[in-house]
């Protein structure tokens, strides 16, 4: 007879393992099945944020703006730096140091919370008598039996059609965390956060990126004023981002890729490059779950269909993160993974979709949350508006990063906030003030009554609900 769980959690990600140790900690016997693997074959939860995502492209991010500010801003600050060099391979190796790092704090938790860890592929059996049987396909294959089904198996990258990935010229985000060393040119498909994030940390060590995006508007989905500024950075600094593409035929050779576009202008381009990145999104993860067997509704995309409390159509089985409609985004399924496990108590869990904050880590980071300006024309909302840029910072003036500014956008009655947008340093730490500001549904005088260190970055935040009612005091 198979073991019984109260709650077997299938996928081991952000959304997977927070659901698993917050279940436990409910109190029930809990089991969560994740088949990463390490190197060496060992198991390495964390999904893909831990393992080809979020954290090695920080690791990634943190070791090329180290490289850039010794070639390019060391000297300001009076240090010499002459023959700075780049060794691609310890790069890499600390970045892989830094996600097994995280892979082994997962299992530590894991443990701690007495969750019983699965290593391999989970996937619906049939249903069962007290909930779901779950086969796990490892080294050997168990049978296990969950009376909830949390389904957290997370998304894959989206490839164009007839380019498939081979990790080796034509790169997903997992072979552009892996290259063995710079390449001269490289093209990338997609200005989204993946787009934005590799080329940048291939720009700075030395590549020529030209970035491709069909959309004719960059980063349509940030406030338009913030976009405008991250876009006048990016292309100081040297990123080439070409907007309104159509792409083509894309050749994959022995020696590079060459890619086929026609630009804004209607003039067919060829591109080519050593290495081409395809980000233009991801697909939900529910390839191999045998949805079949039990009954389980996916949709057309592949996802599996919940209602507002990540509830399926099948009693007891519940989805979250990735795999599920909502942003892509790992902090949003670990606030569901919490919400499922408390809702399984008969607690009452609770995601607000309004105040999920949005990053992009590029230098200068971008970071939002709430509505855009133009979201607020479309809707016919009367709102206030107010800025301040980090050149009027005393701190950022310290740092010698002055790039960008905070824009914060209030309700014209109310003065409540309905957005923030920030793009410039620590951009994706600052935004947290403004996450807490708008779950307390507090106003702009809020801020600007509050006192904030001086000198720090945070004092644009202050200033800039300041300027919403025109009185801002350092600019």
């Amino acid at each position: 007879m198979s073991k019984q769980f109260d709650v077997v959690v299938i996928g081991g990600g952000p959304g997977g393992y927070i659901a698993a140790i917050r279940a436990a900690q409910l109190g029930f016997q809990v089991a969560c099945i994740d088949e990463w693997k390490n190197a060496a074959g060992g198991p390495a939860p964390g999904g893909t944020c831990t393992n080809v995502g979020c954290i090695p492209s920080k690791a990634l991010l943190q070791s090329s703006e180290h490289f850039d500010h010794a070639n390019h801003h060391f000297a300001e600050h009076g240090i010499s730096a002459t023959g700075v060099k780049m060794d691609v391979a310890q790069m890499i190796a600390r970045k892989d140091t830094v996600v097994k790092q995280n892979n082994d704090g997962i299992l530590y938790l894991l443990k701690k919370n007495k969750v019983t860890f699965f290593h391999g592929r989970g996937r619906f059996a049939s249903k069962a008598e007290g909930g779901y049987e779950i086969k796990v396909a490892g080294k050997t294959e168990e049978s296990i039996t969950g009376k909830n089904i949390i389904i957290a198996t997370g998304s894959n990258a989206r490839a164009l059609p007839g380019t498939p990935f081979d990790e080796v010229n034509v790169l997903s985000n997992d072979g552009a965390l892996r290259l063995a060393a710079v390449p001269k040119k490289l093209a990338l498909i997609g200005s989204g956060v993946i787009g934005l994030e590799m080329g940048s940390v291939w720009r700075r060590l030395g590549a020529e990126v030209t970035i491709l995006e069909g959309l004719p508007t960059f980063l349509g989905a940030v406030d338009e004023q913030i976009a405008k500024e991250a876009k006048k950075a990016f292309d100081k600094q040297g990123l080439k981002i070409e907007l309104g593409v159509k792409v083509g035929e894309i050749v994959n050779g022995k020696k590079g890729v060459t890619v086929n576009y026609t630009n804004a202008k209607g003039e067919a381009v060829k591109l080519d490059a050593d290495k081409l990145i395809i980000s233009i999104g991801r697909v939900p993860n529910t390839i191999g779950l045998n949805t079949e067997a039990v009954g389980l509704h996916l949709d057309e995309r592949g996802a599996v269909v919940v209602d507002a409390d990540c509830k399926t159509n099948l009693p007891g089985v519940w989805a979250v993160g990735d795999v599920v409609r909502g942003p892509m985004l790992a902090h949003k399924a670990e606030e569901e993974g919490v919400a499922v496990a408390e809702r399984i108590a008969g607690q009452h869990g609770h995601v607000n979709f309004n105040t999920i904050p949005w990053v992009i880590y590029t230098s200068p980071e971008i970071a939002w949350v709430g509505r855009t300006e133009q979201q607020l024309k479309a809707d016919g909302v009367a709102y206030k508006a107010g800025s301040f840029p980090f050149l009027a910072n005393g701190r950022a003036r310290a740092l010698g990063d002055t790039t960008g500014m905070v824009k914060m956008l209030a309700d014209a009655t109310t003065d409540e906030i309905l957005g923030v947008h920030i793009v410039g340093p620590q951009a994706s730490e600052l935004i947290a003030e403004a996450v807490v500001a708008m779950e307390f549904r507090a106003s702009a005088e809020d801020i600007a009554r509050i006192c904030h260190a001086h000198p720090s970055l945070s004092e644009s935040t202050k200033e800039a609900a300041l300027a919403v009612d025109k009185r801002s005091l350092n600019f």
